[in-house]
């Protein structure tokens, strides 16, 4: 159970605007669409990707790092790895079975199967949207235990996107439709009061001295 007294005590070190900022955005969130990373080489591009996962407000995102270990370039992340929860894994069979056991379908982005058009794709249960390499795409782990395939529709020469532009046309092309449908798409009453928790004690500079000196007067 969230802390609400903490909560409430926290938020007095930040501005009235901020805090109703927070409110705002988390009722845009949702947890029913996620994105999965797979070893993509460039540090950038993943960065990228959870960019437009908080601008698109997907709230979790899943990093496997089975080759490629990197952190998060917060230039290009623009702040963002700090509103998106990451979760980050050693091998793409963890983060699969991690996302079955929470009653996710396993969708494959690949612009190499003619399963499904983007336009023509239709959610049907919480979707984790899985993104592959710059260069050789998805791995055979996650196109083999893929529960369908999604591309772009594209009429040009050039075969693929890069992964982050992929991503950010996909993240908004899907929330647009997950919005107009009747399913409860959005965070819970108390998932929200987790976040603004967490938000605002990365909001205070001085947050453990706040926070030491709250367990003294508790």
């Amino acid at each position: 159970m969230i802390n609400q007294q903490l909560l409430t005590y926290l938020e007095a070190f930040i501005s009235e605007e901020r805090k109703q900022r927070f409110i705002d955005v988390l009722e845009e969130r949702t947890t029913y669409i996620t994105v999965a990373i797979e070893d993509v080489f460039q540090m950038h591009n993943t960065s990228a990707v959870i960019r437009s996962c908080e601008v698109f407000g997907i709230q979790e995102a899943h990093v496997i790092e089975a080759r490629n270990k990197q952190t998060l370039d917060k230039e290009i992340a623009m702040g963002a790895e700090k509103w998106v929860d990451i979760t980050k894994y050693e091998s793409s069979s963890t983060c699969i079975a991690s996302l079955r056991e929470k009653g996710y379908q396993i969708i494959a982005t690949t612009p190499h199967a003619n399963d499904c058009l983007l336009q023509d794709f239709q959610i049907e249960g919480k979707t984790a949207l899985f993104f592959g390499t710059e260069k050789n795409g998805l791995t055979d782990t996650v196109l083999n235990e893929a529960d369908g395939f999604l591309k772009i529709d594209m009429q040009g020469f050039t075969e693929s996107l890069n992964i982050s532009v992929s991503a950010a046309i996909i993240l908004q092309n899907l929330t647009t439709k997950l919005k107009q449908m009747n399913v409860d798409w959005g965070l819970t009453d108390e998932e929200k009061l987790v976040r603004r928790l967490d938000w605002t004690k990365k909001s205070i500079k001085s947050i453990d001295d706040i926070l030491t000196r709250y367990d003294t007067q508790s």
